[in-house]
């Protein structure tokens, strides 16, 4: 009987490392050394493997012998096993534990939804400080069994496994100190907080792409479950109040914000919504991932006066009054127009008239380039006359011979003339001498 292309597919992650780091894929003069197997290695001729090991996306569903992972990974500290099909706790297990210098282990895109993690297979883990989950539909159990068991974890990534929901443990795991949980379905603050609860040492969690809704905490809830939370990602979730951008205030240590493609800020401009949200955040030194300057903060707090001082009293918010005792009343900015000035002139050459639009940031050079196409004379072939027709009679015509000077420092008019003078070679004879 024909096996199935999966099972023909299938490999244990010994056979995988050997083919991969077979000599044979590795022909001489290709930059590759082959050296001498790890030492007591009892397998020879073969690569010594780096540090850092990248086996993803190849079929793996088994471990394979023990005593060889041992042999030739004693010295491994960072195992990407992504994208595989390993769903037996068991097979994972058995790898890692024949790694004794693991630091960092991913399991993304492993069909782990199925299986639960036994709590004596857990303790394999516990040298691990970055464990990346992404994608495996993993359960909370077994992240629990798992953080339990890992009193140096470090880093955290459980995206993409579809939580609606944080089951709370009564073990937290304070060594945590980043914590990834974007592309899930979690929508209401209460779930949030308890993220707090089991993890109270986080500095860093991302939180973007769910649809979390506010940050419903008061300011001694939020100091007690985050009190090292320095920065924080919001980013396309679902907040629609200004009440929630204030209560980030309440993280005591909070430096850094990303709060892009929230509801909140769908009515204003770009650079509307960082100077109102700068100006609600006065700790915050780095909102959506650029350093805000103090001349920049400066700006956004005046802007943020200007913006609400002509609304009614009750409508002010409290940032409002804060920043009105730093600032004082401001008068209202003054409205510049910055479009493009421009005017009509009558351009005279010979006997010939022509009314020409003129833009009036436009150089003399550029003017000449203009009058190229119109009077079919080489830009370099033509001398130009600026003629004021209420100041001709006293003045005169002012010749445009600098280049690179702008026609609006000439006080150009409507109405006024530019006389267009061919330029005549001089011809110098032996009769004229």
């Amino acid at each position: 009987m024909e096996s199935s292309s999966d099972e023909e597919e299938a490999h244990t992650f010994v056979q995988v490392l050997s083919d991969k780091y077979n000599p044979d894929n590795f022909p001489y003069g290709q930059g590759v050394v082959v050296m001498s197997s790890p030492p007591g290695s009892p397998i020879k001729n073969r690569l010594y493997l780096p540090s850092s090991l990248v086996l993803s996306d190849c079929g793996i569903t088994t471990a394979g012998d023990g005593s060889t992972i041992a042999a030739f990974c004693g010295h491994v500290v960072e195992l990407d096993i992504s994208k595989n099909q390993l769903n037996d706790w068991v097979e994972i297990c058995t790898v890692v534990s024949n790694i004794p210098h693991l630091d960092f282990l991913n399991l993304s895109m492993n069909p782990l939804n199925e299986v639960e993690l036994e709590l004596a297979g857990a303790e394999v883990f516990s040298r691990i400080r970055r464990l990346v989950l992404i994608n495996t539909q993993i359960s909370w159990n077994n992240v629990h069994t798992l953080t339990r068991h890992m009193p140096e974890l470090d880093e955290l990534f459980l995206c993409l496994n579809g939580f609606r929901y944080v089951s709370e443990t009564h073990t937290s795991c304070p060594s945590l100190r980043l914590l990834q949980i974007t592309d899930n379905q979690l929508q209401d603050w209460a779930e949030v907080r308890k993220l707090g609860l089991m993890y109270p040492g986080l500095s860093t969690l991302v939180l973007a792409n769910n649809s979390v809704k506010s940050v419903a905490d008061s300011q001694e809830m939020l100091r007690r479950l985050f009190p090292n939370l320095r920065s924080i990602n919001l980013s396309n979730s679902g907040l629609s109040s200004w009440e929630d951008i204030e209560r980030l205030n309440f993280f005591p240590k909070l430096a850094e914000v990303k709060a892009k493609g929230i509801p909140l800020l769908q009515p204003y401009t770009d650079d509307e919504r960082r100077s109102l949200v700068l100006a609600q955040l006065p700790c915050v030194t780095i909102l959506n991932g650029g350093a805000v300057s103090d001349g920049e903060r400066e700006s956004a707090e005046r802007f943020f006066i200007r913006y609400h001082q002509d609304r009614p009293e009750e409508e002010l918010p409290q940032r409002y009054h804060v920043l009105v005792s730093k600032y004082g009343q401001l008068a209202p900015l003054a409205e510049v127009d910055l479009r493009p000035r421009s005017t009509t002139v009558d351009v005279r050459w010979g006997e010939r008239v022509e009314a020409v639009s003129l833009r009036l940031e436009q150089t003399v050079g550029d003017l000449k380039k203009q009058l190229r196409a119109l009077l079919q004379l080489p830009a370099n072939g033509m001398r130009l006359f600026y003629i004021n027709r209420e100041m001709c009679s006293m003045v005169g015509p002012e010749e445009l011979k600098c280049g690179a000077r702008a026609l609006h420092s000439y006080s150009i008019r409507d109405g006024d003339e530019i006389l267009v003078v061919p330029k005549v070679k001089s011809r110098c004879s032996s009769s004229d001498l």
